[in-house]
């Protein structure tokens, strides 16, 4: 599991040969130094630069980048050094920035040599800095941690080594800089606007302003390179004071990037809305060869042509950039269909306010004249949303079947030859995406595992977004089945023994909606009912998470009591509040608030106007958690321009079994694992 550190966290090492992964908007010098037990750096040789590259158990980048790889085998590393400082500094020639702070939150990772993520750390908050510690390898007690840092340096890489205590750090800087200016030639521009996938770039076609007669419309190739708006709030994760308005927006995304590690507009220039975690990645296994396009066509697309050390993750990745083509090229076209509209009503105040108009049909004429070039500009939009729509929809029909389990619907094939995994995959499917402009197209909605946020399976809306009105009683049954659906899913992902389900159903409410889970032996115990069966298991959850967290915090994760459940827990509640008394309310808080972290994660099945008796107290809770509906709803709001998606629930085919089936083999593999 990825250990995503913040300023001063730590993380141990489970392995001495290393990679770390740098990725920043801009290109940046990459280095390391090797200091004692003080942190004190005893010569120049201890330094691993550009200009000399390789040190014992060290090898660093030999040129300026926007991404760099460094090697690190810790067994190497020589018995006097102790701690080993990785650097990052922005090139004193050169016409790039003077400071981390006009760029993107530079991007760090210690990864195995097979890719496999153990710690990361986003370097924010910097801002006069050109040079900064970012990541810190020291032993401790016979074995290797790593450390973030973010220590920062306005006075450059002078300062960074001078404070290491290098007698001669300003000559040591001044020959870096040296070295990286004479490779400057040959360094790694910064990534374009879009990279992460390798061939997704497509070259920006020029903006027409008002002044050229024509609407903004994309660009030349696949998608526009950059949406003519300024995002508002919910572009940038933003969410309502309330976390659930009525008509709030959240991220689909949870696990994404906040909006303030994105690169912000240069001045007069476009904004880039590019995911600064699509940037990240490490070079991959050769991608898939596209087939040849037929005359007049543009190259087939392939399923995995996406970054990625895996075929799991490239189709992740791939995932991702077709919920941000959508998203551009549909800013696009809404940006050109504005600009159509205030230039036909600008000309119709111009017809207006001339009394010439008003003589003979000068008058209809330039109003006829105005709708006809209204319509233009619109049919053009179209035509370009039309032929990014039908890319995107032919890499759909190539994507969606060569799908995981993890990632796919129910209805996929997929599911008939499934066998409980051995690991844990990186993401989960929870549903569709699509947006009204675009409606063919699904786009699935993957988060990362383990879940970063609870769930809330919202049961109180009783219209879908097609205007179809529910009644309360239906929304509760579709809530729960929606439920069931998810964990089920959850359960099917994971090894056998690493995920435990527990359902608390205080009025016996759900018991159809739940059979296929109790019946199919996959819940830890029957659903809990009534006051007692609440806050025996709301108790029993919330002694695992202070439990586990006093093990972390007292740094010994294997003094934890015998017999604990380590697994993953999932606790589905069903009909809150009704069973829930004051102390119930306040330990599901502190679940959600606390659990994830630890492993304890919320799915909550509840209307929120039930619950508005307690006032205040709860917006928290609903703010905590990832909201979803039982039926399509446009409430999620992706993370770039922050249009309203359409989202669809993954509920399984009518009359098909394949959920009891899937179950059936998760009980299967259960009772083997404990034999």
């Amino acid at each position: 599991m990825t250990a995503e550190l913040t300023r001063g966290q730590n993380h141990p090492l489970p392995r001495a040969r290393l990679e770390i992964r740098v990725s920043a908007g801009t290109p940046v010098v990459a280095g390391a130094t090797l200091g004692d037990e003080n942190g004190t750096i005893h010569g120049v040789e201890w330094v691993a630069h550009p200009g000399a590259p390789v040190l014992p158990g060290l090898e660093v980048s030999r040129q300026a980048a926007a991404d760099h790889r460094l090697a690190v085998d810790l067994d190497a590393v020589p018995g006097a050094v102790h701690r080993v400082s990785v650097l990052l500094a922005l090139p004193v020639a050169g016409q790039g920035p003077a400071r981390f702070g006009a760029v993107a939150a530079p991007f760090t990772a210690v990864t195995g040599l097979d890719g496999e993520e153990v710690a990361s750390y986003t370097l924010t908050g910097l801002q006069s800095e050109s040079a900064v510690v970012a990541l810190e390898l020291y032993r401790r007690q016979g074995g290797w941690k790593v450390r973030a840092v973010g220590q920062g340096y306005a006075g450059g890489l002078a300062e960074l080594l001078a404070d290491q205590r290098l007698p001669e750090a300003h000559q040591l800087a001044g020959g870096i800089h040296e070295a990286v200016a004479r490779g400057l030639a040959r360094s790694v521009p910064a990534p374009p606007a879009r990279t992460a996938d390798g061939d997704r770039s497509r070259p920006a076609a020029p903006a027409h302003g008002p002044d050229h007669g024509t609407a903004p419309q994309g660009a030349t190739g696949r998608i526009p390179s950059a949406s003519p708006y300024d995002p508002p709030a919910a572009a940038s994760g933003a969410q309502p004071a309330d976390g659930q308005g009525e008509h709030g927006t959240q991220r689909p995304y949870p696990g994404g990037p906040a909006g303030a590690d994105r690169p912000s507009a240069p001045a007069g220039g476009a904004i880039d809305y590019s995911h600064p975690r699509r940037q990240s990645a490490a070079p991959p296994p050769p991608p898939p060869v596209a087939l040849p396009a037929e005359p007049g066509r543009s190259a087939r697309p392939v399923a995995g042509d996406a970054t990625g050390w895996s075929m799991e993750e490239r189709l992740y990745n791939q995932v991702w950039g077709m919920f941000e083509d959508l998203a551009r090229t549909t800013a696009a076209y809404r940006s050109a269909v504005d600009f159509a509209d205030s230039r036909r009503e600008k000309e119709l105040d111009q017809v207006l306010s001339d009394p010439r108009s008003r003589i003979g049909g000068q008058g209809d004429a330039a109003r006829e004249a105005a709708r006809e070039r209204y319509e233009q500009l619109v049919s053009r939009a179209r035509e370009v949303l039309d032929r990014d729509v039908a890319q995107l929809l032919a890499e759909a029909e190539v994507v969606e079947p060569a799908l995981p389990a993890a990632y796919a619907r129910w209805d996929n094939p997929v599911w008939h030859a499934y066998r409980v995994p051995m690991e844990i995959p990186m993401a989960l499917r929870l549903g569709d995406l699509h947006l009204p402009e675009a409606g063919r197209i699904r786009v699935p909605m993957l988060v990362r595992l383990p879940l970063e946020r609870g769930l809330w399976i919202d049961s109180g809306r009783s219209a879908s977004s097609d205007g179809a009105v529910t009644d309360s009683q239906e929304m509760r049954r579709l809530g729960l089945e929606t439920a069931v659906a998810h964990a089920a899913r959850l359960l099917a992902v994971y090894p056998a023994g690493e995920f435990t389900v527990h359902v608390i159903d205080p009025a016996g409410a759900g018991t159809q909606a739940l059979a296929p889970l109790a019946q199919g032996g996959v819940l830890a115990a029957p659903p809990a009912r009534g006051a007692a069966g609440t806050a025996d298991v709301l108790g029993r959850l919330t002694e695992r998470v202070d439990l586990v967290q006093m093990a972390l915090r007292g740094g010994a994760p294997d003094a934890l009591p015998p017999g604990l459940d380590t697994s993953q827990q999932l606790l589905i509640v069903n009909d809150f509040p009704h069973g829930f008394d004051d102390r119930a309310v306040n330990q599901l808080r502190y679940l959600a608030d606390e659990g994830p972290a630890v492993g304890v994660h919320l799915m909550m099945v509840a209307d929120r106007e039930e619950s508005a008796g307690y006032g205040p107290l709860l917006d928290p809770l609903w703010r905590s958690l990832l909201r979803l509906t039982p039926v399509p709803d446009d409430h999620l709001a992706d993370p770039w321009v922050g249009h309203a998606w359409t989202y669809e629930p993954p509920l399984v085919p009518p009359g098909s079994q394949v959920l009891q089936q899937v179950l059936a083999q998760v009980a299967a593999a259960r009772i083997s694992w404990r034999r």
